[in-house]
């Protein structure tokens, strides 16, 4: 029989945000792999589990992502922890997921704090849909092409940041995606959590006068429906009634049904464009 994956959620502050489940099965597994050792032993020993540790991280993921799979093949019961939070979002776990996949290994994810949705759902901002897109891309070229994606997303954004770099990170989603309203989340479950809501330019002010301590999550306004149908609009305001009826003819539709499409591009009636065409 093989042994299974346990994708245990650890707190990501306040210790006592962890399940009674996941302190069980940290306790009944043969084995923990842990993002950092070093870090992972002082929760461990707060809650008294003795369980063998091993690091598996973003440097060693594929060697021993290959080791733990042979664990589980041979019957192991392992419980994959990240520093913090839920393992598999933004960290290697998802690596070692589709590993065990690939080899038939059962996976079961336990349940607890992540920081996207804790963030989210203290933000002010719409939670029906978002887009998380964890820690912007370091490449810069990358970077660009993500931020000017996200510049048309409607959905909320929620992004993670090392204090050091937010002032520089906001003032990047300023230029790329202009003024928006947005709430930064620190040092979330913990003493000294914050939320700070304001629009794009004052928080900038506002970090720039003040210190940023503890890991960051930036929730941010998707653009609305009305500014992009705005947007759309103003391209085909830029050329004439015209120009714009004659580029729908040339793709092959009929002239009235070509007129309804203008005038939908336009914002404006069809009795309006019907007006500006001679129609024969």
């Amino acid at each position: 029989m093989h042994g299974k994956l346990y994708l245990c959620a650890t707190p990501i502050g306040n210790l006592e945000d962890i399940t009674y489940r996941v302190v069980r099965i940290l306790s009944e597994v043969d084995l923990i792999a842990a993002e950092d050792t070093r870090n992972s032993i002082k929760l461990l020993n707060h809650f008294e589990i003795e369980t063998p540790m091993t690091s598996y991280h973003e440097h060693n993921k594929m060697v021993k992502g290959e080791v733990l799979v042979q664990k589980l093949l041979a019957g192991d019961s392992i419980a994959l922890i990240t520093d913090a939070g839920t393992p598999g979002i933004s960290d290697p776990g998802e690596e070692l997921v589709k590993m065990c996949y690939e080899e038939g290994i059962e996976v079961t994810s336990l349940p607890g704090a992540v920081a996207c949705i804790t963030a989210l759902t203290i933000s002010g901002l719409p939670t029906r849909r978002f887009a998380f897109e964890a820690f912007l891309p370091s490449d810069k070229k990358l970077r660009k092409t993500i931020l000017t994606e996200l510049a048309n997303e409607t959905r909320t954004i929620v992004l993670y940041e090392a204090p050091h770099r937010l002032v520089k990170t906001l003032k990047e989603l300023l230029e790329n995606l202009g003024e928006r309203q947005v709430s930064v989340c620190r040092e979330l479950t913990k003493r000294y959590e914050t939320v700070v809501r304001l629009p794009l330019s004052r928080m900038i002010e506002y970090y720039q006068e003040n210190a940023v301590k503890g890991e960051c999550v930036i929730v941010i306004e998707g653009k609305s429906h009305e500014e992009i149908t705005l947007e759309k609009q103003q391209v085909w305001l830029d050329i004439s009634v015209e120009e714009h009826l004659q580029r729908y003819l040339d793709k092959g539709i009929d002239k009235k049904e070509a007129m309804k499409v203008v005038a939908k591009d336009r914002g404006v009636s069809k009795r309006e464009i019907y007006n500006q065409v001679n129609v024969k």
